[in-house]
């Protein structure tokens, strides 16, 4: 065989092996090609959305804590305002009570002076029967001098 019908026949076998190529090999490495290119697009774009979701949520997350804090800040100040209002009720309670205490203890005290006046006043009153019965040792009508007695004593 001559050189020139080698290169005639390789040429044809080369034509036929690029044919069987483009016609049963490089389809399916062209769909799989497509296929990964398609696998990495959507990989890609669902990173995206991940990464937008990411920071949407983060934007929620921020603006629920920032609501928490604020809510939590709303409460702490009315728990001093309503500690504060017991506080003064109790002081205001304290201080009426303590005014109860003092006034009845006036009044007792003046109830006391009152029967230690009466007391004195009998005690007066006595002696001075006494001390007149011993003078007037003579006549005592006791009406009369019980009369003027009484009289004595609610001048005293």
């Amino acid at each position: 065989m001559s050189i020139n019908a080698t290169l005639f026949v390789q040429a044809i076998v080369f034509l036929i092996l690029v044919w069987f190529t483009m016609k049963f090999v490089w389809p399916p490495i062209a769909k799989a090609l497509d296929e990964r290119a398609q696998k990495i697009a959507d990989g890609l774009a669902a990173a995206d959305r991940a990464k937008s979701e990411l920071s949407a949520a983060n934007q929620r997350v921020e603006k629920e804590l920032s609501q928490a804090r604020n809510e939590t800040t709303s409460r702490l100040a009315d728990a001093d305002r309503r500690a504060q209002a017991i506080i003064e009720e109790a002081k205001g309670k304290a201080t009426e009570e303590g005014n109860k205490i003092v006034a009845a203890a006036r009044a007792e005290a003046e109830q006391q002076a009152v029967q230690a006046r009466e007391a004195l006043r009998e005690q007066v009153a006595a002696l001075a029967v006494k001390g007149a019965e011993q003078i007037l040792r003579k006549e005592v009508n006791a009406g009369v001098h019980a009369d003027l007695l009484n009289r004595l004593k609610t001048e005293l």
